[in-house]
């Protein structure tokens, strides 16, 4: 079996501490939304979550050498409390506005999004193993995705100038 750095241990607990927190967190959002679209959002984001937890699975259980990565990981110690806390919180101090809390929701998921693209990035930067280069780098993309989704969504609320699927010009200069 390969030597387990530390390294490698903290990247296992944080990154699946991040994906289990971020599920949470959209599970939750998803229950609070006031939008049908807004919730079928989030459920979506909710279930690419549980889906980057089995990719890293299947990275530590190689590079484990097929020992069981999970034992790395203590569930219970995630922040996955102080991550709906923090929703709860926030939203009550928006006030109870449909909009105010399905638009925190959304900040606070964009904050989740760049936090992990952030971390990844870093990972993929300070590592040679080329294959967790490569599944990082997807799940950069995936991250980057979702938050470009959650951009849209908000510009879309907050009636920013960019409106998901319709354009606010033409481009012929004709409005």
């Amino acid at each position: 079996m390969p030597k387990l750095t530390e390294e490698m241990i903290e990247a296992i607990k944080y990154s699946t501490t991040m994906e289990i927190n971020g599920r949470s967190f959209y599970e939750e959002a998803a229950k609070m939304t006031h939008n049908e679209y807004g919730e079928k959002v989030f459920e979506k984001l909710a279930k690419d979550e549980t889906e980057h937890i089995k990719k890293f699975g299947e990275i530590f259980t190689t590079a484990l050498d097929g020992e069981e990565w999970k034992k790395y990981v203590n569930q219970e110690e995630s922040n996955k409390e102080s991550v709906l806390d923090k929703l709860k919180a926030r939203i009550e101090k928006q006030g109870k506005e449909e909009r105010a809390s399905d638009l925190e929701a959304l900040r606070i998921g964009m904050e989740l999004e760049r936090d992990s693209i952030d971390y990844y990035k870093k990972l993929v930067d300070n590592t040679e193993d080329q294959t967790v280069k490569q599944v990082f780098s997807k799940i950069i993309e995936e991250e980057k995705y979702h938050y470009d989704l959650l951009q849209a969504e908000y510009d879309q609320l907050t009636g920013s100038g960019f409106w998901f699927d319709i354009a606010e010009f033409r481009m012929d200069g004709k409005f």
